[in-house]
Formats: C-alpha cells, structure tokens, sequence
C-alpha cells in the first residue's frame, strides 16, 4: 500500500508541476526556457484574436499554373520573413488567389503596397554592383544528383536556365570573380528586394546558358531558393482583390469569452465525471487536468498560432477524453457486477473497451488530419488543435487513468459505492479488492 500511495502523490505532483509550466513556464538558464500560455512569448494569437489585417491578391492570368501560383506564394512568404511578418500565413484561395493574413497589422495601405510590388531580384558582383537582374533568367529549379563527374555523393542543388543576355553578362561577370579568388572577392551575390538569398563562390568562368548552385541545401532549402529566384520572372502580376481589417477589441472580447466558456466546461465535466462515477470519475478528472497541462505546454513551447476555432477544437478534444473514459468505465463496471477483482475488472474493462476508443479516436484524428492539411486560415487551425489535443487525450484517458486506478488497486481501495454501484436489495452486489 505505501509504494502505491508513493506513486500516486509522484503523479500528483507531476500533473501540478506540468500545470504549473503550461500557465506560468520555466526559466532553466538564460537561454533555455518553456514559456507559459501567461508569457508574452508564451501563445500566439491567431488573426481572429489579436486583429489585423486579411489581403487576398489574384493572379492577373486567366490560368494561372500550379508552379506559378507556389513561386507566387514563396515570394510572398519570403517578403513577409524579410519585412519582420513572421506570424502572418500565405494560403492559396481557389486556383488563382493567394490569401495572406497579417496579425497585428492595421496598416492595410502599407502591407499592400509591400507585397504587392513587383519582386526586384538581383545578382550583384562582390563590390555590391548589380550584374543581373531576375528577368534575365528563364528557369530555376531544384535538383538532385551529382554535379561533378567522379562524385560519389548526390546532393540537392539549384539549376539556373539564362536568356541570351543574361548569359552574356553572367559569362563577364563569372569571368571577374574567378579571376578574384585569392582575395576572397570570388563570389556572385543573388537578392531580393536587396536582402540577401544566397553567395555561391566562383571557381571559373561560366559561359553558357545554363549554370548550377552548389551548397548544403535540404530538400525544402533547394526548393526554396529556386522558387525566389523564379519570382524575378513572375508569369503574371498580383492584383489586389480584397482587403479587410479585423478589429483587435472584438478578437480580445471573443478570447475572454472563450477561455471563460472553456473553463466552465471543464468544471462542469469534471463534476459530472465525479458525480456519476466517484472514485473512477476522481481519477479521470486527475487525467483530465494532465491532458490541460500538456496541451498548454505544446501551445507555448511550439507557439501554436491559436485561433477561436482552435480553442473549440481543444475543447472538443477534452470531451473525446471524458468519451473514452465513460466507455471505459462503463466496461470497468459491467466487470466489477460479474463478482471479479478490482484489479481484474480494471484489467478486463480497459481490454474491452480499448478498441472502441482507438476507433473513435483514429476516425477523429484523420478528420482532424485532412482539416490541417487542406483547410486554409482558422479550419487549418482548428484542426491542428483538434489533432493535438485528441492524440494527447487518448494517451490521458488510456494510460494514464489506468496508472491512476492501479494505485488506487495498491491502496486497496473496494469500497462498492466508490465505482458508483450501489448494493441491491439482497446486497448481491460486491467489489473484491484483490492482491495489490
């Protein structure tokens, strides 16, 4: 009984400790810290709470092609990091629209005027001299293989493709910096909108057409990078179709209002659990409050861009915890009337009801999957924290409540009326406490 007894105020203390990080954070040094959703790092509030700015741009093309619309979008994005945007969102809306959201912008006029302006892509020599510009180069891609003859090792690297001008003066260009190599001039310098994309060094002239950049590129890196270069030679202008102002006092009134509904609801749940179930209902609320700790230390940490529908959708995750236990429970009961032990109805109760948790669980978790990865703004949200909070749930109400019964086991705890039955009139109905 005491070691069970130990256990049981260790996760006690872990839940109040984990609690305690979710709301307030922990300071470990200078450098290494777990904000709390009560830090200003801690939660990053989505534009629906914090307010600001919503711009929808379309393609001035009648068909715009899907590698069109990408390099679009990773201009934007790229132009959005560059000017300090770095919570704002860029989706595509249909096939010809982009959508950026900018929270904690309201200065429309000047968002707008910054994204939408034509991308000036430059390649400049070492002396900051503009060689080049992004009109004069006709295709960028990534690759993967080896670019050198006799290299055993493939890697990814970017594939430029010149006009008949550009190659000129890239061949003229290449020509100079290689010629600089003992001085460490021997670079070409590619930006955008005069920040600085990549520096590839020159080791010889380079007089073709087509030329390669080689570097410690991952696969997304490469990508990347091609996609900004393209964006000098952008197919089509960006037009904008839609701008609107959300007001940042209605994203704080709906936020109190949430947080408040969210709590009520919780209280409210954990006395029903407790109400209906007592000892088994006591454990699930336990697991409950474990389930609130973790998700808001996976906010925090992860800076989950939290919108409205994201708190429903964590919410909603906290009544798929309290579903699997009532599922479990009712197992766990069924099996204490047939005359069994404590310790085997639990055992036989969690076995049955298990994989009628799992499938209800699962099921939700791909929903909430295909909403994260297809949904655009507050959905993508929603279903991020729907995904988050039911995987975290189900761990909760699986194995953590089970710890929490097991002790209770320990502490030979059988008294009929704690698991919420109620001896019959010829008092039939008993629990067994069985061997801790």
């Amino acid at each position: 009984m005491s070691r069970s007894l130990v256990k049981f105020a260790a996760i006690i203390l872990v839940i109040a400790a984990l609690l305690y990080v979710g709301l307030y954070g922990l300071d470990f040094t200078d450098k290494v810290r777990f904000p709390g959703v009560t830090d200003s790092d801690g939660i990053t509030q989505g534009l629906d709470l914090k307010g600001g700015t919503v711009i929808v741009f379309k393609a001035d093309a009648a068909d715009p092609s899907e590698q069109d619309m990408e390099t679009a979008m990773s201009m934007l994005r790229k132009r959005l990091d560059f000017q300090g945007y770095t919570e704002a969102s860029v989706t595509v809306q249909g096939s010809n629209k982009i959508r950026v959201e900018l929270p904690d912008v309201q200065d429309s006029d000047k968002a707008v005027e910054t994204l939408g302006a034509t991308a000036q892509l430059e390649f400049r020599d070492a002396n900051g001299a503009t060689i080049m510009t992004g009109d004069q180069v006709k295709e960028a891609k990534s690759e993967y293989g080896q670019t050198q003859q006799g290299m055993t090792k493939s890697q990814y690297y970017i594939s430029m493709t010149f006009t008949d001008e550009g190659r000129e003066k890239f061949s003229e260009a290449t020509r100079t910096a290689a010629s600089q190599s003992s001085s460490g001039m021997n670079y070409i310098e590619i930006t955008m909108d005069g920040n600085t994309l990549t520096r590839p060094s020159v080791r010889q002239q380079i007089d073709s057409e087509s030329c390669i950049i080689e570097g410690e590129f991952t696969a997304e890196e490469a990508k990347a990078l091609a996609a900004n270069i393209s964006s000098g030679r952008l197919p089509f202008s960006l037009k904008t179709d839609e701008v609107k102002v959300v007001s940042a006092t209605l994203g704080e009134e709906a936020l109190n209002k949430a947080i408040t509904a969210g709590i009520i609801g919780l209280i409210l749940v954990m006395l029903f659990m407790l109400i209906m179930y007592r000892l088994l209902g006591l454990m699930a609320d336990i697991a409950l409050l474990f389930y609130v700790s973790v998700v808001l230390i996976c906010i925090s940490v992860f800076h989950v861009n939290l919108t409205l529908p994201g708190i429903a959708g964590i919410i909603l995750a906290i009544g798929m915890a309290v579903d699997a236990n009532v599922v479990i429970f009712e197992r766990l009961r069924e099996e204490l009337k047939l005359g069994k032990t404590v310790r085997s109805a639990v055992d036989a109760g969690f076995n049955r009801a298990l994989s009628a948790v799992i499938d209800s669980n699962v099921t939700t978790i791909i929903s909430a999957a295909i909403l994260w990865w297809l949904g655009i703004g507050t959905i993508k949200g929603f279903g991020l924290t729907l995904l988050m909070g039911v995987v975290i749930s189900m761990f909760s109400a699986i194995f953590v409540t089970k710890f929490l019964l097991k002790q209770m086991i320990g502490m030979n705890v059988k008294a009929p009326w704690l698991y919420g039955l109620n001896k019959n009139k010829t008092g039939a109905e008993s629990v067994k406490g069985g061997e801790a």
